[in-house]
């Protein structure tokens, strides 16, 4: 009898997880699209700089404030589509310039070919393989707050005229290293059940997709001839 309970258990938990990764995916092409949309339009009007900055910063808000409270409810769709919307709209004026270049284009479809590669090449070798990179939540966490600190302290000089050759590329790369880290680590707590909740599933997946991009885009701006 124990062994039958073991049975049905494993059974009604791998179910969950299916669900949990289909409504994942689910709502991350939707809110993909969604990005896509908002970006276009914030494109169009051409919003400046600062209003990204705005827009940037309320988002953030809402995915710190919010989301938790709304996660493990039907509000907190509402709340992921807001704050998915808000930083593609706040990815226009970005987009904008590497589109004022002379191969911009390029740029942007290079970054936007190389995130797809990475991100569904990285999904479907965890998915396959079902490997556990629950170890590397240390070390990319770490990796993350260093990034930032160093982009918080090149602002820094900036605003005293201080520059670094270079430093913006390389904490771009890392950022872009870190996030194809983080795109393991998310999608292993799913497929193993470290994360049963679809809407804060889509988040982490969404923000690793988000920042490769521009980390890319930053990346093969800086490396273009123009």
């Amino acid at each position: 009898m124990p062994q039958s309970y073991n049975i049905a258990d494993t059974r009604e938990s791998s179910l969950e997880i299916n669900k949990v990764l289909r409504n994942t995916y689910a709502l991350l092409g939707a809110t993909m699209l969604c990005s896509a949309i908002t970006a276009s339009v914030s494109m169009a009007i051409n919003i400046g700089f600062g209003v990204a900055l705005v827009m940037n910063l309320v988002a953030i808000g809402l995915i710190w404030f919010v989301l938790p409270r709304t996660a493990n409810s039907s509000a907190g769709i509402g709340v992921v589509f807001a704050f998915t919307a808000l930083l593609g709209a706040a990815l226009g004026p970005t987009l904008n310039h590497y589109l004022g270049m002379a191969n911009g284009s390029m740029i942007i479809m290079q970054a936007l070919g190389t995130t797809a590669l990475v991100f569904f090449g990285l999904s479907a070798y965890v998915l396959t393989t079902r490997k556990d990179f629950s170890f590397m939540g240390g070390f990319l966490m770490t990796g993350l707050i260093v990034a930032i600190v160093a982009m918080l302290g090149l602002m820094v000089a900036g605003f005293f005229g201080i520059h670094v050759p270079g430093a913006h590329l390389a904490i771009s790369a890392v950022v872009a290293v870190l996030m194809s880290g983080f795109i393991l680590y998310d999608t292993s707590r799913i497929v193993n059940g470290g994360e049963r909740n679809y809407i804060m599933a889509t988040v982490s997946l969404y923000l690793n997709i988000y920042n490769l991009f521009v980390s890319l885009l930053h990346i093969f701006g800086a490396l273009s001839d123009d």
